[in-house]
């Protein structure tokens, strides 16, 4: 990458991704309960500690190295190869830095996006080795399958080998977090009371900051995944704003036919189920498209949200609701919506298109490979180390709050925020 303006256009992309952490980390925030919004901020802020040092040391290498079809190798761990010499002439060191500090943001936020379904209930201490290992263990073998050898020869990981498509992370953040919530919330059981103590989010107002700054960061998060400032990122910026506003106010609105009425939380949810929905599609399709599958995932997630009272597990934030099912409904509507008319010809068309069902079925396959792998991992990681040494805090830890059990704060000081009971 030789043009500074594809550069700048890469790392300013790179710091949005990065605001995006601390949002989703308000936007949690606001959604528990008070005695645990410092816990819940925590969480997320881990991630960008310690996520980005497993990076650099491994992680990139293997999500991307090699020319294998299942995993990369360790042939850029700990940075080799890399150097500032290599940005300055424009060679290949300097290419595959910019991508370990673009790429290295997304991986920091996905196992943060986990953390919503486990509020209120996990241990911090199990959440901080949780993370380390899940994205060695996870998110770099998906990655790879989907992404791998982009960097050096050609694709070469089994999926995206194939065909399948994602431009910015459906398939590879928000469908492999929200299935590796399920496994979580699976694990560590019900909070007590639930579901028949109410747990109302305790500052919309952090709700509603925390949505703004993740639709902000999300213009990074998609059209910086062009890897240049081209027309592909300006699709990417204009598909991003029109679907996250088609999943709001599909939300809304059927917020306001069920329930009576328009609400703050229903809004945030549906801005995020539209981001969410659009990732894996921004870059391939046009025209009415962001906004008919923005639209849908508002749809759907509304009512998927409310599965977790009939299927009786508890996804504290709707992790599994809106990321699981909203990625899942963008990476399935790109099999039939994408249109290489807009976009160079370089992949098939979507069904709707008269493509046929190839890439439909493509997208179906990392989808359900996915979910299969990234579940049964999840799991097993999960339940060693609770075996090992327990992932719940105990009833009365609980009962105070994470933030005075866990950490010995509290965010507000004065009266009985810290031992409410809703």
């Amino acid at each position: 990458m030789e043009n500074p303006g594809d550069i700048a256009w890469v790392l300013a992309s790179a710091a949005l991704v990065l605001f995006m952490t601390p949002g989703l980390a308000l936007f949690y925030g606001g959604m528990d309960r008070s005695r645990n919004v410092l816990n819940m901020i925590m969480m997320s802020m881990w991630c960008l500690l310690v996520v980005p040092i497993v990076w650099v040391v491994v992680g990139f290498s293997l999500a991307y190295s090699g020319s294998g079809e299942f995993i990369g190798n360790l042939d850029w761990a700990l940075l080799d190869g890399m150097n500032i010499t290599s940005v300055a002439d424009g060679g290949d060191g300097g290419k595959l830095l910019l991508a370990v500090a673009y790429l290295g943001m997304f991986a920091a936020i996905t196992p943060a996006l986990i953390s919503g379904a486990v509020a209120d209930r996990m241990k911090f201490s199990a959440w901080a080795i949780f993370v380390p290992i899940w994205i060695v263990l996870v998110y770099c073998p998906v990655s790879f399958w989907i992404y791998g050898g982009v960097w050096g020869e050609g694709l070469t990981g089994w999926l995206g080998a194939r065909g399948s498509l994602d431009f910015a992370g459906g398939t590879v953040i928000h469908i492999n977090a929200g299935i590796a919530a399920l496994a979580a919330v699976l694990i560590l059981g019900k909070r007590k009371g639930w579901p028949s103590e109410g747990h109302p989010p305790h500052s919309m107002p952090l709700v509603m900051l925390g949505t703004g700054i993740l639709w902000f960061g999300w213009f990074g998060f998609n059209a910086g995944s062009a890897f240049a400032a081209n027309g592909t990122a300006i699709q990417a910026f204009l598909n991003t704003f029109l679907a996250a506003a088609a999943g709001g106010i599909t939300w809304a609105v059927v917020e306001r036919i069920k329930d009576g009425h328009f609400t703050n939380l229903g809004v945030a949810s549906g801005i995020v189920a539209g981001l969410v929905a659009i990732t894996p599609a921004c870059g391939f399709v046009a025209g009415m498209s962001p906004i008919y599958i923005g639209a849908a995932a508002g749809l759907i997630c509304v009512f998927a949200v409310h599965l977790k009272f009939k299927a009786g597990y508890d996804d504290a934030l709707d992790v599994v609701g809106v990321h699981f099912v909203g990625g899942l409904v963008g990476s399935l509507m790109l099999g039939l919506l994408a249109d290489p008319e807009y976009f160079g010809g370089t992949f098939g068309e979507g069904l709707l298109l008269g493509g046929g069902t190839s890439l439909f079925m493509e997208q179906l396959l990392a989808a359900v490979v996915t979910i299969v792998f990234s579940f049964c991992v999840t799991y097993a990681i999960l339940k060693i180390m609770d075996m090992i040494m327990g992932i719940r805090v105990g009833e009365e830890e609980e009962y105070v709050g994470l933030d005075l059990a866990e950490h010995a704060e509290t965010a507000y000081h004065g009266g009985n925020a810290t031992m409410e009971r809703v």
